[in-house]
């Protein structure tokens, strides 16, 4: 992954063209903001970082799981080839498909639906970033992750979880690594806190 280009567009991608009225003047503060439903768009400084670990390459296959304002979603398909994004709140779908249709991508395909169960109509996928906290690891995600891809996700109790770096290796072994604590809104589905 080119470091100097996602930090370039990172910077120039603006924040508040993703949060809705009162909001638009806290865009440049890092920091969560609400984004309706009880959901929230991430601190920019932990989507970067985020987004590094993930490290797509520019023919990657992106699976990303919580669509919700699509501020992240505009940087992974900077990043790369193609990304699959799955949303369970449709208002949220639709405002951030307006969103990056509006800055011209054409690289995104939506689905609105259990996002902790992934999109395995197009995988496998060579990355999946989860921007929503797991009770435990999903299966299905695991299983939908290609051979040398990368998976990012939090997964704990409501309070606190791990980020972890799921790494798939040639034989087919998954390796787990903590890279530290978070918190972020509950993964809608199977796989959060609450059915």
């Amino acid at each position: 992954m080119d470091q100097k280009e996602l930090e370039t567009y990172f910077r120039s991608l603006d924040r508040s063209l993703f949060v809705e009225n009162d909001m638009k003047k806290h865009a440049d503060q890092d920091r969560p903001l609400p984004i309706g439903f009880g959901q929230t768009i991430s601190q920019p400084s932990l989507v970067l970082e985020m987004t590094r670990l993930l490290s797509p390459e520019k023919d990657s296959r992106v699976l990303e799981i919580g669509t919700g304002s699509g501020f992240q979603t505009a940087i992974l398909a900077r990043m790369s080839s193609k990304v699959f994004t799955v949303e369970k709140i449709d208002v949220l779908m639709e405002n951030a498909k307006k969103r990056l249709e509006a800055l011209n991508f054409s690289n995104i395909y939506y689905k609105v639906g259990d996002g902790s169960r992934g999109w395995q109509e197009h995988a496998p996928y060579d990355r999946i970033m989860v921007t929503a906290a797991a009770r435990v690891l999903p299966d299905e995600l695991i299983n939908q992750l290609a051979t040398g891809g990368r998976m990012v996700i939090p997964v704990g109790p409501s309070y606190l979880q791990e980020l972890k770096l799921i790494t798939k290796a040639s034989d087919g072994d998954i390796h787990i690594k903590s890279v530290g604590m978070v918190r972020f809104v509950e993964l809608k589905g199977d796989y959060g806190w609450t059915k």
